[in-house]
């Protein structure tokens, strides 16, 4: 009778420690439970298909007891949350952040210590994390390794880049996991710093597509004084393993209670337009953390940047080779006569923007120390604030000011994070006393403490530390090389550009994949925008540096089309003033297109195939419409059923020619307009590693129809 009993009380306990959440529309059911030995365990079903098979929870500590196993639970709480809110900029005008919450209290006998495990349950997907409250037997720890799984119902199609603690600058690769293993060798490609861990490694945001036709996101949200998350996959059981950055001593991560991890984030859809609309990362972000966000705007720039990429100029103002701050005497150097960061050359930049309206100018170079900044492991190598002689600080603020033009500050650190630290509030001061509003920083190279890398929690603290310490200032940060974004544009909107991807520069070392553009808004893009730098029309690099024989693997209409399908509020016009003279028809779609949004849908989509986005510009009734497709090419049609009824719009067509192509013939565009209502269809060729971009501008008066065609 007692052995009843007992077995009785067992099965009682796994139904009570069994839970089960849905999300607000039902079509997606999370499941926690208690494996055999108190392991804690979820699963997810979108419409009744797996997403995630039972996958284990917890961290392994060093040192001491682990939080994976031996735990009851202690307490479960459900709740709803549904509200709207607005970014202060975005792709949207409005966001709804609605969600069923469930929060598991778990205890561990054995060492009395207890965890939270909080997961939100969306439309769109699942946010989870784990949280340590304040409690006796559990104060300071340190991370072995966080043991969370994602256990994938199928060997899926992958869109995928090798896992490495410093870069994220690699191209994607399409294969299916299975496959990862024997393709990681030739995917690691060179880099500045790069530390791959594993022939398994991959890195998030990780895209996946089902053999049932889901579509998977997986990433993390608020990455906030933590490990970045790589994914280790156990290809024999199609596990994807949580694997953190450790730091110079092999450490995971060092808490304190009460603490909390990220979220680690699952959206998914049997749409994959879906995936590109799902604003679940930013909606497990915290709310602004600043009071006054007036002096946060998007910008639209151009900058002294593509022809120092291509080699037609250089950074440096000599070719010396040994550079000390304080010591060299560059008033007595001589000049290597390439250097582009000259007063007279920057202020051509400048009447250029201020002819065509843009907002800013970046200026790289023009501080001392870029002869041997790079590889040397110095660790003062910039103090960013003295200019070389040819580079006039107040002049040029004056002259700027006078065009209604702003300088965009650079800032490489070369991976001298100390250093940077400590000249941090002089060189924001000075921004400020010269007229600088935004700021683009760099880490490019192995990270100084050695041993440290780019994404462990010392860097994620740093790099979070530089944006607030910018917010004291009015300064907004366009960070490169930096850690991934996770969303913490919502909480830090001055926050508005990220690298962290493999950028237009490679265009200029060799080139990126036709598809390379098709598939970033699936990945790196979930996180949050990129300063992708698009809008190369001279694709031959030659052009500049007859030495250099790479070219851009793509048309000069999807150059137009990459400002809507790569979202971003800041937008940089890459190209150098006179190519854009050369073809200023083209160039005024550039002009026209917005950086920030009412509105966005997704007309069409396929990771690594196409992708097609029309977007509101943000205070007006003017759409813009970007397509940009692989190297095969394709057919794309869209309706305008977006559009108000019963009014008309003049829609500018900037679309490959028919013979166009992104190798032989990447120039060949034809502009043609039409009227459009919300009943127009249209059905456009795309060049492959083409695409178009369209302007559509409300027709407030008649005398603007004139003599054009209906669609």
């Amino acid at each position: 009778m007692r052995s009843v009993l007992l077995l009785i009380c067992f099965f009682l306990c796994q139904l009570i420690s069994a839970q089960q959440l849905q999300s607000p529309d039902k079509q997606l059911t999370l499941t926690f439970s208690l494996q055999d030995g108190g392991v804690p365990a979820y699963a997810l079903t979108y419409k009744g298909k797996d997403v995630i098979r039972p996958s284990k929870l917890g961290l392994e500590l060093k040192s001491d007891t682990s939080l994976t196993k031996g735990f009851r639970v202690q307490d479960t709480k459900t709740t709803s949350f549904d509200e709207t809110w607005q970014p202060v900029w975005g792709e949207v005008r409005n966001i709804r952040n609605q969600y069923n919450e469930l929060a598991v209290t778990l205890e561990q006998p054995s060492t009395q210590r207890s965890l939270v495990i909080r997961f939100r349950l969306f439309n769109d997907g699942l946010g989870f994390r784990y949280e340590f409250p304040l409690q006796k037997n559990l104060g300071h720890f340190v991370i072995k390794e966080e043991r969370t799984q994602f256990a994938l119902s199928g060997d899926h199609k992958a869109f995928w880049i090798p896992g490495d603690y410093d870069t994220q600058e690699y191209s994607t690769v399409t294969s299916n996991l299975s496959e990862v293993r024997g393709k990681m060798k030739a995917a690691i490609t060179p880099n500045a710093s790069q530390t791959p861990f594993s022939p398994t490694g991959v890195q998030t945001p990780l895209m996946l597509k089902s053999k049932d036709g889901l579509y998977i996101n997986i990433h993390e949200a608020a990455l906030v004084d933590y490990s970045c998350m790589h994914l280790e996959l156990d290809d024999k059981n199609m596990i994807l393993n949580s694997f953190l950055t450790p730091d110079a001593v092999g450490d995971k991560g060092t808490l304190q209670t009460p603490s909390k991890s990220p979220w680690r984030t699952i959206i998914v859809s049997d749409r994959a337009g879906d995936i590109l609309e799902s604003k679940l990362v930013l909606n497990l972000n915290e709310p602004t953390k600043y009071k006054n966000t007036s002096w946060i705007k998007p910008i639209k720039y151009i900058g002294v940047w593509w022809e120092m990429i291509t080699g037609k100029s250089t950074w440096s103002y000599t070719d010396l080779d040994n550079v000390k701050l304080g010591i060299t005497d560059f008033t007595h150097a001589k000049p290597n006569g390439k250097h582009a960061a000259n007063t007279q050359h920057v202020k051509e930049y400048i009447d250029f923007a201020a002819k065509h309206g843009f907002d800013a100018v970046l200026v790289e170079g023009w501080n001392v120390g870029w002869e041997d900044w790079f590889g040397k492991h110095k660790d003062y190598v910039f103090d960013f604030v003295t200019p070389y002689p040819d580079f006039d600080v107040k002049e040029l603020h004056r002259y700027a000011a006078s065009k209604g033009v702003k300088i965009i500050m650079h800032h490489e650190t070369s991976g001298a994070v100390r250093n940077y630290e400590r000249h941090l509030d002089t060189a924001y001061k000075f921004m400020v006393e010269n007229g600088y509003n935004a700021v683009k920083s760099g880490y490019v190279g192995d990270i100084l403490p050695r041993g440290e890398y780019h994404y462990n929690q010392w860097m994620v603290n740093h790099y979070l530390y530089a944006i607030a310490k910018a917010a004291e200032y009015g300064i907004m940060v366009n960070a490169h090389e930096a850690v991934r974004p996770t969303g913490l544009s919502r909480t830090y909107p001055n926050l508005i550009g990220n690298e962290a991807a493999r950028g237009t520069e490679y265009e200029a070392f060799g080139g990126s994949n036709p598809d390379h553009t098709t598939i970033l808004p699936f990945t790196r893009l979930i996180g949050g925008p990129m300063d992708y730098t698009p809008g190369i029309f001279e694709t031959k690099v030659s052009a500049y540096n007859p030495s250099n024989t790479s070219f851009v693997h793509t048309t000069l209409a999807r150059q137009l089309a990459l400002y809507v399908t790569m979202y971003s509020p800041l937008q940089m016009a890459a190209d150098l003033p006179e190519t854009y003279n050369k073809y200023l028809d083209a160039f005024q779609f550039i002009k026209d297109v917005a950086v920030d949004w009412d509105d966005s849908k997704v007309l069409e989509a396929e990771p690594g195939d196409y992708i097609t986005f029309a977007r509101k510009a943000k205070g007006t009734n003017n759409w813009f419409i970007g397509s940009t497709c692989d190297e095969n090419g394709r057919t794309s049609t869209i309706n305008f059923n977006f559009l108000d009824p019963g009014k008309k719009y003049v829609a500018t067509i900037y679309s490959d020619a028919k013979n166009a192509h992104y190798e032989t013939n990447p120039k060949a565009y034809t502009i043609r307009k039409a009227v459009v209502t919300n009943k127009s269809k249209l059905s456009q060729l795309c060049a492959p590693g083409g695409g178009y971009a369209i302007s559509v501008m409300e027709a407030t008066d008649a005398t603007a129809l004139k003599g054009l065609k209906t669609l």
